[in-house]
Order: C-alpha cells, then structure tokens, then sequence
C-alpha cells in the first residue's frame, strides 16, 4: 500500500479550512459545464460556512468565503460569483513600511518626551517656565528611582538639564537643590527581641514554652510532672 504523508502532499493554501475543503474545490476545476460547476460551488461555500457557524451573521462574511474559495483554487476557478471576483494582485500587495525615528535617546531613563519638553523652554524665561522645570526635576527624579532603585543628588538633575538643553535653559538651581524625596517613607526602626519597646515592655523569647510549662505540659507528651514534683512525690516515667 502506497503511504501517503501530510510532508509529501502540496501546501495548502489556507491551512484553517483543512485539506478536505482543498480537495473539494480541487474537483470544481474539474467540472466542465459552468452552471454544474457554479451550482457545486456555492455547496462547497455552504460547506465552508459550516465550519464557523458564529461568523455567520458578520458583515461581509458571505464576500470573505468566496475570495477564500479563489484563493483556494490559485484564482484558477471561473463561476458566476455573486461578488467581484478578487486577482492575485489585489490580495498579496504588500503594506508600505514604516519610518521608525532614528533619533538617539540622551537620556533613556528620563524618556524622549522630557528631553523634548526641556527643548521646547530654550529661550524662554518667566515664572511658567521656572514652575515647568522644577516639576521636571520632580519627575526625573522619580524616573531615575524607578530605573536605578536609589534617589539621585540634585546636583545631577541641573546637570542633566544643562546637557539636555544645551545650557540655554533659565531654571532656579537654589529651588531645585531644595527639592526633597516624595517618595521615601520612613519606617519606624525594628525593636529586636529583648529590646525594650517605648511603652515599656520588654520582648520575651518562648513565652509560649513558659506558659505552657506553667500549666505542667511538657512537650514530650508528659503531664503531671510538674504536679508530681509539686506534692512531693518523684514522677517515675516507666508507669
């Protein structure tokens, strides 16, 4: 028996519709009369629309079906198609490729947008522009925190400005050096055990031991030894 295996049959055209389908419009192109071969046609696109029911009631759906019936048949097929009968150009043109900016970023943890909005100031003075920049110093500065995990000097924020506008930009160095962290919190310092807690207490280690071996429990399973010693009488753990 001759085997017959998926890697040696002809590529699919649209893998989705299955090698059934194929074989099924295969046979159209066999048909020589065009009203037999339309009217079988429009079965196999019943069949077609079978395999997604869902789809059915979509826009265009019945258009979608039969450009995927040429496309099936290599644009080979010719019947009386109730929609215009699409050509091999039409369905491979290829979209117009897009012009990413080359423009290299100074500054990849700030972002593109604060150099172009410090850019934008160059040149301009007044108290709008002092209260941008120093809102700019704010985000760098949380930007800088979220990429290296610690609050940069105010130092180097002026410095980064400088660089990013050239040192044409009018800022207020003093108001930016006083610029303080938002997001530091401060957490009150952990009382080790032992230590003494500000309302006086002292932590205690194994408090629930000390408890327990109060009530004569002991952990390896005895009970009463703590009441045996207490009446005066040796506890004798073979019993």
């Amino acid at each position: 028996m001759k085997k017959n295996y998926n890697s040696t049959r002809r590529k699919l055209f649209l893998p989705e519709y299955g090698r059934h389908i194929h074989e099924m419009v295969d046979s159209l192109l066999k048909i020589e009369d065009r009203r037999e071969r339309t009217r079988q046609a429009k079965a196999v696109i019943a069949v077609m629309g079978n395999l997604n029911p869902l789809l059915r009631d979509t826009a265009d759906f019945t258009h979608k079906l039969w450009d995927h019936l040429f496309i099936m048949s290599d644009f080979q097929l010719d019947v009386d198609s109730p929609y215009p009968r699409p050509t091999r150009q039409e369905l491979t043109v290829s979209p117009h490729p897009m012009h990413y900016s080359q423009r290299r970023i100074l500054f990849k943890h700030y972002g593109k947008y604060v150099e172009e909005m410090i850019r934008s100031l160059v040149g301009k003075s007044g108290p709008a522009v002092s209260g941008t920049v120093d809102c700019l110093a704010r985000y760098m500065r949380a930007k800088s925190f979220e990429y290296n995990q610690e609050h940069p000097n105010n130092e180097v924020i002026i410095k980064d400005i400088k660089l990013m506008s050239g040192g044409n930009i009018s800022m207020d160095e003093t108001a930016i050096n006083n610029l303080r962290s938002d997001y530091k919190q401060h957490f009150a310092a952990h009382v080790q055990k032992g230590q003494q807690r500000p309302n006086g207490r002292t932590m205690q280690k194994g408090r629930s031991n000390a408890r327990t071996r109060q009530n004569g429990f002991q952990p390896n399973g005895h009970q009463g030894h703590a009441n045996h010693a207490k009446n005066g009488r040796p506890y004798n753990s073979a019993k």
